[in-house]
Order: structure tokens, then sequence, then C-alpha cells
């Protein structure tokens, strides 16, 4: 089984698929899966820290790792996998061959370009196309959400018999931590009980509405402070007036940040799985959100969801579940409890075995 873990080693580390990455493969040994596990890393580039394991490495080099990454993968990608010859290949991104030799499994996190946005999204649109292109030849689609499997199906034109929804799970690092109040205080002088955002301030997560959000929660609580945490990435207003920036931040950080905050503010327009609610939730945070996409599959009843696109709306239960905290924090981390890496790898190792089965089956 040759698992793709070349996210690790660039931008994309310290995202969304970074962590997936992270996680799948913890669950993965977590399991006994390790010994069947080879990992591929690009031989140019540093390796990144992984966990001990009794899986094997195996490289390959590009020349590209930028806009036209996907489209050399698509190219060179068949022959690496020649070379190696697994039994299955596990794409974690949009890196797939245009023609594999073994059967391939693709776990899908989104296809926002395509289901969100329209024209402001052209440059992603043509970044990923031909990954989209080349999503339905897989044997196995592993959608991190309902909301993302039914986006496959109808931006993706993938066959809804090869689409499992697999959902994510938040880090070991995000759960309440004690004295996280007391932290936030002497390390940033923040005062407990503020409202939180957590991500890039692009245009999908909607900056204004969390500003329009922090001016309606005050209506209800004065002097409530907001704080924005993660690297603001380069769609960002250049100001972001009454919002405490803090920049990138360590994962362990974060889970002070979020256990210390009064409510966890979530404007995003549009998601394929939204971990930043999990891992808010797994920490005791309350969480308020619109209702759309995956965020309502992954909130559930544990937090508060406004109609999509209100901001006041959105900064009214922010102000009303800062005020009681105790409540939602119950109901959050009772929620988050049902997400775990170790289920997630076990859907995954019974994906692997389908496609090698039906492989082995479709053999001469």
């Amino acid at each position: 089984m040759l698992l793709d873990m070349r996210p690790l080693q660039g931008p994309s580390g310290s995202r969304g698929v970074g962590s997936y990455a992270r996680g799948l493969l913890g669950g993965l040994i977590e399991t006994g899966f390790d010994a069947n596990l080879t990992l591929l890393l690009d031989a140019a580039l540093d390796e990144p820290k992984l966990p001990a394991g009794g899986y094997r490495l195996a490289g390959c080099r590009r020349r590209y790792h930028g806009q036209l990454a996907a489209y050399e993968e698509a190219v060179a990608l068949g022959a690496d996998l020649r070379r190696i010859r697994p039994d299955v290949y596990h794409a974690i991104d949009f890196r797939l061959p245009g023609r594999s030799p073994c059967p391939l499994v693709v776990t899908l996190h989104d296809l926002i370009p395509w289901s969100w946005g329209g024209s402001r999204m052209r440059g992603e649109r043509l970044r990923y196309w031909i990954g989209k292109r080349l999503l339905p030849r897989a044997d196995l689609v592993l959608a991190v959400s309902e909301s993302t499997a039914r986006d496959a199906v109808r931006f993706g034109r993938v066959d809804s018999g090869r689409v499992r929804v697999v959902l994510e799970a938040a880090g070991p690092d995000y759960a309440p931590r004690p004295g996280a109040g007391q932290t936030v205080r002497a390390r940033w002088g923040l005062e407990p009980g503020y409202l939180l955002f957590v991500g890039a301030l692009d245009a999908r997560k909607d900056p204004a509405a969390l500003l329009t959000a922090l001016e309606a929660a005050r209506v209800k609580r004065p002097g409530l402070e907001l704080v924005i945490a993660g690297d603001p990435g380069p769609q960002a207003p250049r100001s972001m007036p009454g919002a405490r920036l803090m920049g990138r931040i360590s994962e362990s950080e974060l889970a002070d940040l979020y256990t210390a905050a009064g409510c966890f503010v979530f404007p995003s327009r549009y998601e394929g799985f939204g971990l930043p609610c999990l891992e808010a939730m797994a920490c005791g945070c309350p969480v308020a959100a619109y209702r759309n996409s995956s965020v309502q599959e992954v909130v559930d009843g544990a937090g508060l969801l406004v109609a999509d696109g209100d901001a006041r709306a959105l900064g009214r239960a922010a102000a009303d579940m800062a005020a009681e905290p105790d409540r939602w924090r119950r109901a959050g981390l009772e929620r988050a409890r049902s997400f775990s890496w170790r289920a997630a790898a076990t859907q995954t190792i019974a994906g692997y075995e389908s496609v090698w089965r039906t492989e082995i089956i479709a053999s001469p």
C-alpha cells in the first residue's frame, strides 16, 4: 500500500491537507496497519517529521512544486508507480496519475473552485483542472463529508458507487487545556471569553462578515474582543479594525486559544469538512457558524448555526454563547468524541481491501 505523504513537505503541511495526512497516518499506525505501508516522499525536499512506525519509504523527484505541479504529476507519477509496484496507491490530494498501473484511491477534500465562488475561482480552477478531470478514473474516492461526496458526483462526475464518506477528526493536541485562561492572559494579555476565528482571511471565509458579526456581538456584550489566529493569507484585507491578529501559532498554542475562548465564530461560506469547528469543539469551545455545506454535518446540534450569510445573526449567536459557555462546551465535547482518526483509518483500510479484492478478481 503506497500512501502519498508529499503534502507534508510543502505549504500544505501546515493546512488542512497536512492535518489529514498526520491524522490518517497516526490512525493507520494505531490500528497496526503500518507494516503494510510505504510512504511516498519527494526526495528533493526535506523529509517531514514522521511518527515512529513499521512503514517503509519510497522517493520520487519533481521539477515543479507550484501551479504546474498537478500537470507534471499526471505525466510522471505513472512511471513512479510502475517502479514502486504497490498493490494500491492512495493520493491524499490532487496529485493524480494520467494512467495508474494499480488501483487508485483518492481522498477528496473539496471541489470548492467549482462548487462555490464562480468567476472568483478561475485561478484555482485552472490549477486543479487536471486533477478534477482525472478524478473519475479513481477506483475509490474517499470524501471527507457527505457534502463533498455530493460534490464529487455533481461537479467531479464520479460514479456514486465509487464514493465513500470517511470523516476526519481533530488532532491529539486539541483537547481542553488546564490553565488555558491563565496561559493566554500571561502570554498574550488576553482576557478569557473572547470571540475567536482561526484560518486564512480569504473571500470564502468572508472577513467583512466577521467584522459585522463582531459589531452585532458588541451590541449585546460591549467590550467583547475578537481574536484571529493563523496565517491571514494573501487575500486578507489590509486591516481588520477591532480585531487582534495573532498570526501563525503552534497547535498547542491554538488549543489554549480555543479552550479560553467564549465562542469560535466561523463565517465561512463553504467548506469541504470544516476542521476548525471540530478542533474548537474538541477543546470545549462553543461554535457559531453559518448553516451551509459540510459545516452543519460537523457541528450538528452541538453549536448554533444561523442562515448562510447573515453576519448579524452570527454575531448575536456568538454573544449569546459566550455568555453561557459551559452549556455549549459539554455539547461540543460530546460531539467531538464521535470523530476519531482510528475510525477513519479503519474505514480507509476497508476501502483499500475492497479495491484490491476487485483487482484480484478482475485479473486473469
